[in-house]
Parts: C-alpha cells; sequence; structure tokens
C-alpha cells in the first residue's frame, strides 16, 4: 500500500476550509467587477527567462525551475505580477489601453513552511495597466478598503508610501546605486528590531552606521497624514524624486479622503518598501487594528518599468493583491468564521422510503426559489439526520413525516436557535417559502461573508 500523504509545505483543503476560501474569492470577485475589472487567466508554468530578473533574490531562489520534456528551461510562477506583465506585452494590442483585470490562482514558491504559510498558495490580484494617472492610484486603495470591508471587517488601516521618496533621500545621501539592497532591508522593518534593519544596511549595501541611520530617521516619521506630509517635505527638499512621490503623496491623501475613505483606515507610512525590485512608485500594506502582527492582508503597488522586459511598449502598472488564507486565518481568531461543511442552509429530512418523490418535489420547490438545501439520501431516523445536519452546519431542518405530508404540512427547525414551526405545505408552497425566508434572514448575523 502506498502512504496517502501531502508534500511537505503542501496541504489539502477540507470542506470546512475550502468553503469560506471560496466565498472569500467570489467576494472579492464582486469587489473587482464592480469596479470594472475583467478575468483572465495564464499558464501555471512559464519560460523561466520569463520569470527571472524581476521579483528579487529571495524570490529567484524559491522559483520552482527545472527543464520539461522538451528540453526547455520553465518555471512554476511564484506570483501573478510577472505573468500579467508578460500576458499585457504580448496581447496588449487587442486588450486595449487602459487594460483593467482580476486574477485569482495558486502560486508557487519553494520557501521554508510556516504556520499559514505554505509552498502553494492563491493570489487574488487586481491591476491596472497603461496609465500613470493618480486616479489608479488612489482607485487601487479603494479597491482594497472595499474588498476588506465587504468582508465584514472595518478595523483595519492601509499604510501607503512612496518608493521615490525613499529612493529621493537615497539620492541626496549619494547611495542611489545601493537603493535596491536598501529598500529590501528596510521592507523588514515590521518584522524584525531598527537594530537588525540597520545591519543588513551596512553588511548588504554597504552603508556607514550613520548612513544607516539616516534612512531609518525617514522610516521613522509618524504622526497624521498631514504632518507626516510636512515633516517629509523638509526630509526631501531639493530632491525632484522625493518631491514627485511626496506629490503623488499629497495627492491621494486627497483623493482618498475626498471619496469618503475615514482617515482612520489610511495612513503615510515611510517604512514600508515592498521588498520586490518591480516597484517604482505608490507601495500599500494593510494591517488589521485587532491582529497588526499578522501581517499584511492586502499588498501592492505601482510598477512602471516591469513589462520593458518584454516590450518596447511603454506599459505602467498599478496593482495589489488579497492574501486570502492570511486574511481567513484573521478572521477565525476575530471569530467572524463561523465552522461550516455545507454550501447550503437547508436540509431536507428523508423519513418514508415510499414517500421519496414528495421529499424531491420538497426539494426541488425549495431550490426553484433561489434557496440551496441538501436532501438527506437515506430514510434514517430523525436523530441520526439531526446529528449530521449539526456536523455539517447546516441552519435549518425541513421535517415531515408520512402523517404531515398527508396533512399538507411540514416542519421548519431553526437548527441555530432550536425553535421549530409548523408551515402548510401542498399545491401552494408560498408558506413554506416565506417560513424558510424569515428563518434565513434571522440567522443572517452568522453568516461569513
Amino acid at each position: 500500500m502506498i502512504e496517502p500523504k501531502t508534500l511537505k509545505g503542501f496541504r489539502d483543503y477540507l470542506p470546512e476550509v475550502m468553503i469560506p476560501r471560496e466565498r472569500m474569492m467570489e467576494v472579492a470577485r464582486n469587489v473587482y467587477r464592480q469596479y470594472g475589472f475583467v478575468p483572465i487567466d495564464t499558464p501555471a508554468l512559464e519560460y523561466l527567462e520569463i520569470l527571472t530578473g524581476k521579483g528579487s533574490d529571495e524570490t529567484e531562489r524559491q522559483l520552482y525551475r527545472f527543464e520539461d520534456h522538451g528540453g526547455r528551461q520553465v518555471g512554476m510562477r511564484f506570483d501573478l505580477t510577472v505573468p500579467l506583465a508578460r500576458f499585457v506585452a504580448q496581447h496588449h494590442a487587442q486588450l486595449g489601453l487602459p487594460f483593467k483585470r482580476y486574477h485569482i490562482a495558486p502560486v508557487w514558491r519553494g520557501e521554508a513552511p510556516q504556520a499559514g504559510r505554505y509552498r502553494e498558495f492563491v493570489q487574488c490580484d487586481f491591476d491596472t495597466i497603461g496609465t500613470e494617472s493618480v486616479a489608479a492610484d488612489i482607485e487601487t486603495a479603494l479597491v482594497m478598503h472595499d474588498l476588506i470591508v465587504a468582508v465584514g471587517v472595518t478595523e483595519f488601516k492601509i499604510h501607503i508610501n512612496h518608493r521615490q521618496v525613499l529612493t529621493g533621500l537615497l539620492e541626496k545621501l549619494g547611495l542611489l546605486d545601493a537603493s535596491v539592497p536598501v529598500l529590501r532591508a528596510l521592507d523588514k522593518l515590521a518584522k524584525t528590531s531598527v537594530e537588525a534593519v540597520s545591519a543588513e544596511m551596512q553588511q548588504a549595501a554597504g552603508l556607514t552606521a550613520a548612513q544607516a541611520a539616516e534612512v531609518l530617521t525617514l522610516a521613522s516619521v509618524k504622526g497624521s497624514n498631514a504632518e507626516i506630509l510636512q515633516q517629509l517635505a523638509t526630509i526631501v527638499a531639493g530632491n525632484a524624486r522625493g518631491e514627485a512621490g511626496l506629490k503623488r503623496l499629497s495627492d491621494m491623501v486627497a483623493g482618498l479622503a475626498a471619496a469618503g475613505v475615514p482617515e482612520s483606515r489610511f495612513e503615510l507610512d515611510v517604512s514600508i518598501a515592498r521588498g520586490l525590485d518591480y516597484y517604482t512608485g505608490v507601495v500599500f500594506e494593510t494591517y488589521l487594528d485587532a491582529l497588526p502582527g499578522i501581517g499584511s492582508i492586502c499588498s501592492g503597488g505601482r510598477y512602471d518599468n516591469l513589462a520593458g522586459m518584454y516590450t518596447k511598449q511603454h506599459l505602467p502598472g498599478i496593482g495589489a493583491s488579497l492574501g486570502l488564507d492570511r486574511l481567513l486565518a484573521a478572521l477565525e481568531k476575530l471569530g467572524k468564521l463561523p465552522a461550516s461543511k455545507t454550501t447550503v442552509p437547508i436540509l431536507v429530512a428523508f423519513f418514508d422510503p415510499d414517500r421519496l418523490n414528495d421529499y424531491l418535489k420538497i426539494s426541488r420547490t425549495i431550490r426553484e426559489a433561489g434557496f440551496g438545501c441538501e436532501l438527506y439520501p437515506e430514510p434514517k431516523k430523525l436523530g441520526a439526520q439531526l446529528k449530521y445536519a449539526d456536523q455539517k452546519g447546516f441552519r435549518i431542518a425541513v421535517i415531515a413525516g408520512s402523517q404531515e405530508l398527508e396533512r399538507g404540512v411540514v416542519q421548519l427547525k431553526d437548527l441555530q436557535r432550536k425553535i421549530s414551526s409548523d408551515v402548510a405545505w401542498g399545491n401552494d408552497p408560498s408558506e413554506l417559502l416565506r417560513g424558510l425566508a424569515n428563518m434565513l434572514q434571522l440567522n443572517e448575523g452568522n453568516l461569513v461573508v
């Protein structure tokens, strides 16, 4: 016998995990569509040369790569952004610009497995390609905001920075050539100590302790958004890159406020840099107020040069990605993710084997009215069927034996509130359907998304 087991760093998803994941994906799709984003898909495998060179040294080390049967060097995508750049470079004439897409699909990274982190995971991306407008930057933050609210979270902050502000300071310090390793080190500030980041800047980028301290001083700027803008104006004054990035940040703060996003949900944070090398402008990280330690649940930024690897056509882009599994883990910790092993709220119990057609008719009537339901497949005792209903997480059971069916009634049992009511059933199913609608409405507060 072959032992049934999964590879290290990979996992199976049981129904109670997969159901809320699918619900979350559908929420993401709905929000993306509201803003005019359209779906695409790309292959899991790409030519190796497509994937290398625009992630980072770390992502390239984690890349799954091999030679296929045709002798080609190929790799499995480590994110959805690099394949998007190839996709748009290849098809931009057919797509039309600007092009707004979303893509929900698995990616693979051969990193060390940790709690909640696997080598295969799903990204939920959305991007706008073909415009450098600040309106696209603001809209990206708006989508992120609406996405988090749509899953039932209200206490969170979108942290916003601009890579040119950081690059401008490095240029003023004469450290522009060291910008890549400096920004990679700075991106770890939320996960490690100031001393560790300073040491990495000195070791990996060749900075002196004084230079590292100056960079970290910029990253420690705090206050209200208005106060941060004022402090940054002094720090980057006289540097064109830094001033351009600061203007962009100022426009974003004004735009988000004009769109009605409370300032409690977004803040300027000069410490975030995003580790990937392809970011060139605004960058985002989103943290839950109640669980900041879980990490960013939605992040992204602007990348105006990424497609330059594949085409001479200028294809600037901006986008973000929802951290699906991380957000689900956070919702579970916050008690916002009730356990469920069913995709429908109603179970139709099956008692009398001679009345199967009646149960089929009841089930069909319920589904035609737009309610999901499952018919128990065997005529077992009520206790066994209700135990099954509790295990799966059904909210309502429709119960009727032969005598009830003869009288044209069924019992609706609210499995969460432990109450029952009899309703008429026969040629006119309206009372049954009204009863189901009322019970489901009373239970609505217990739904995940």
